[in-house]
């Protein structure tokens, strides 16, 4: 079992940079694929990125491709959303979610353990 904290968020600029942290409970946070997914008002959540167990290999949404950097830092327990270049269609509640081994990276349902979410606001 995996208890997981989002915090970083707040209100930008567009063009402006955030950069959010979800912290993780538990000793085996290093065997758990970590990835971020938003939900804006009226919307499906949607995949933004997600990283391998060694952070070795991480996977990006077509939104936010060239813009976004996830990260991971196994000893701190913590993975990392770098968000440069914002837009005002980054607007949403961004969620952390972790699993041992999801079949799709991409895929909400594929992953069993969520954070409560941090509010991002990019304003025009």
């Amino acid at each position: 079992q995996v208890q997981l904290v989002e915090s970083g968020g707040g209100l930008v600029q567009a063009g402006g940079s955030l950069r959010l942290s979800c912290a993780a409970s538990g000793r085996t946070f290093s065997r758990y694929v970590m990835g971020w997914f938003r939900q804006a008002p009226g919307k499906e959540r949607e995949f933004v990125a997600a990283i391998s167990w060694s952070g070795s290999t991480t996977y990006y949404g077509d939104s936010v491709k060239g813009r976004f950097t996830i990260s991971r830092d196994n000893a701190k327990n913590t993975v990392y959303l770098q968000m440069n270049s914002l837009k005002p269609e980054d607007t949403a509640a961004y969620y952390c979610a972790a699993d041992p081994t999801p079949p799709r990276y991409g895929v909400p349902h594929d992953y069993d353990y969520w954070g409560q979410g941090t509010q991002v606001t990019v304003s025009s």
